[in-house]
């Protein structure tokens, strides 16, 4: 007995002895860095790495970037790691080349100093961001141009349905391009990085957020369409969208922020700041997280509420618009690291990605409720996934995956009498279509026959630069692979031309992919004929850089996908 009791009381010491040793090597380990190094860092960080991997570097479609972290297992087990023990050379080489959950190599993207500067910064504990209030938001608040001086009707001559909001990520502007004519109508100075375009439920304004949390207003019924009102919503943002239910089109808009972790309802037609939530709190598994971001916001069409999903707490709420001065929220919960998603064909339901959890949530719009929590394959990304009649299993809506080779099917309810033979699927992954890990974006449409994907996170360059596309007849294995940045006619470069966003236009007839290169590189958007996949058209210009979501008017209005 006293034998086991020294022993238990040496094992004790023994561990209390290697933590301390932790601490000091820890300590010891950080590699120092000037204040003027760290503030390139952090800027480096917030362009490249805070979308996945967190402001206070926690993780959650990317890995915990912290220098020390343990996490306990559901038997109690204690697992350690830190980007102190993976040290400089092995962070580097990461950073680097990429790995196969979906982070893309940098090495073409970062010098070899910002690289190895890069891996110095993650081993250093996270610095944390200042808080962004009522009062800050209201005092970036400008009215550019106020209602009652902007047109009464369209004063342009624009097919305005098929116009296309396309975001120039590293100048921090969009550019409008006519659908019809694929001119650029205007380019617009926006926030940085612009995650997201959405429709007012009119049609005529277009929300765009940047991912420095500045929020733009586009009117498109001026002759050059241009920024009537703009706000910042707090220093990191990816989502917004509009009150959309009968009513109350144009009347509300919503964003959702990074950081600090909360979002803004404002006026949705001169962006006035009316009321801040914050979304700290528990997380499903009963644990306080303190950086809970706002990942992805639609708007219902059956009631006034709009789908505000949580990332790292795993909850989705439904907030009731109706009465904003007496907020109502219903809390779903579901599982952690919730990202992106869309609706199904019915617009009833809306199916998130629970990336970092390999699973697809679907909340019931109707009675409020889950209607499922589907496993699926590593680290699902749909994008507003892909809606189609599957000729075996009927309705279905799809996801690719960052950090699996397959396009995933999961078979969604229909009130359609003629598909209730197919009730027995719903829920269910019905089909797995043969693709590559990497895939950001899937895309259909009503009146195609073919269904797209793309692949720009896949660490090998043909891949990243290509796009899979499968004939709706025979999903065994895609039709044709077409690599993208050899059909634009550009010169090819050593740095990837990423092949990313397939969008259609209003139509259905044309699909727009975007070549993302480098900000010194010429970039481009292809626009391929959706029935031959022949280039239709490969939209140029110098003003046009780095080039990455697009967004149809008529199509995101209409949640067309």
């Amino acid at each position: 007995m006293k034998k086991s009791v020294v022993g238990m009381l040496a094992l004790t010491a023994m561990a209390a002895a290697m933590g301390s040793a932790f601490a000091q090597e820890t300590a010891k380990a950080a590699p120092a860095m000037t204040a003027a190094e760290k503030e390139q860092a952090k800027k480096i960080y917030f362009e490249r790495c805070a979308g996945c991997h967190g402001v206070l570097r926690k993780g959650a479609t990317g890995k915990n970037l912290e220098p020390h972290w343990s996490k306990k297992d559901k038997d109690g087990n204690v697992t350690e790691g830190g980007t102190l023990k993976l040290g400089q050379q092995r962070l580097e080489k990461i950073i680097g080349y990429g790995t196969d959950g979906g982070m893309v190599n940098f090495d073409d993207i970062l010098t070899k100093e910002e690289i190895s500067l890069m891996s110095k910064y993650i081993q250093n504990t996270p610095d944390v961001p200042p808080e962004y209030s009522f009062k800050d938001t209201m005092d970036s608040w400008k009215v550019i141009v106020p209602v009652d001086q902007r047109p009464k009707k369209q004063m342009n001559t624009f097919n305005l349905n098929n116009m296309f909001s396309v975001t120039l990520r590293d100048t921090g502007e969009v550019a409008l391009i006519d659908g019809d004519t694929k001119e650029i109508r205007s380019i617009v100075k926006t926030g940085y990085a612009v995650h997201i375009s959405r429709l007012s439920a009119s049609g005529r304004y277009v929300y765009v957020i940047g991912r420095d949390g500045r929020l733009s207003l586009i009117d498109l019924w001026m002759e050059k369409p241009a920024v009537v009102a703009e706000v910042k919503i707090g220093f990191d943002a990816r989502s917004v969208d509009t009150s959309k239910f009968k009513g109350f089109e144009d009347k509300y808009a919503i964003a959702g922020s990074y950081w600090p972790p909360q979002y803004v309802i404002m006026d949705g037609d001169t962006l006035k700041p009316r009321k801040v939530v914050s979304t700290r709190g528990m997380t499903v598994d009963g644990e306080y997280h303190p950086e809970p971001r706002v990942a992805s916001i639609v708007a219902s069409f059956i009631k006034p509420e709009w789908v505000v999903n949580i990332k790292e707490t795993g909850q989705i709420l439904l907030v009731d618009y109706s009465d904003i001065e007496n907020l109502k929220t219903t809390t779903v919960g579901s599982a952690k690291f919730l990202h992106d998603g869309g609706w199904d064909a019915s617009k009833r339901y809306f199916l998130v990605a629970a990336n970092a959890s390999n699973k697809i949530a679907a909340v019931d719009t109707k009675t409020g409720k889950l209607a499922a929590l589907v496993d699926v394959a590593k680290i699902p990304h749909p994008g507003r996934g892909a809606n189609f009649v599957h000729p075996k299993f009927g309705p279905v809506w799809a996801t690719g995956h960052l950090g699996a080779d397959v396009v995933t099917l999961i078979s969604t309810p229909s009130d359609d009498k003629k598909f209730a033979k197919f009730k027995e699927y719903n829920w269910k992954v019905v089909q797995e279509m043969k693709h590559v890990p990497g895939n950001l974006f899937v895309k259909t449409h009503p009146k195609s026959k073919h269904f797209w994907a793309d692949s720009p996170q896949n660490p090998d360059k043909d891949l990243a630069e290509s796009v899979s596309v499968w004939d709706m007849a025979d999903l065994s294995k895609p039709k044709a692979v077409l690599n993208v940045a050899k059909d634009s006619g550009l010169p090819p470069t050593k740095a990837v031309k990423r092949a990313v966003h397939p969008e259609y236009s209003a139509d259905g007839k044309e699909v727009w992919i975007s070549l993302w290169g480098g900000k010194t590189d010429q970039s481009a958007v292809v626009v391929y004929d959706d029935a031959t996949l022949k280039v239709k058209k490969v939209i140029t210009d110098p003003k046009m850089i780095t080039p990455t979501g697009k967004f149809n008017v008529y199509n995101t209005q209409h949640d067309i996908y």
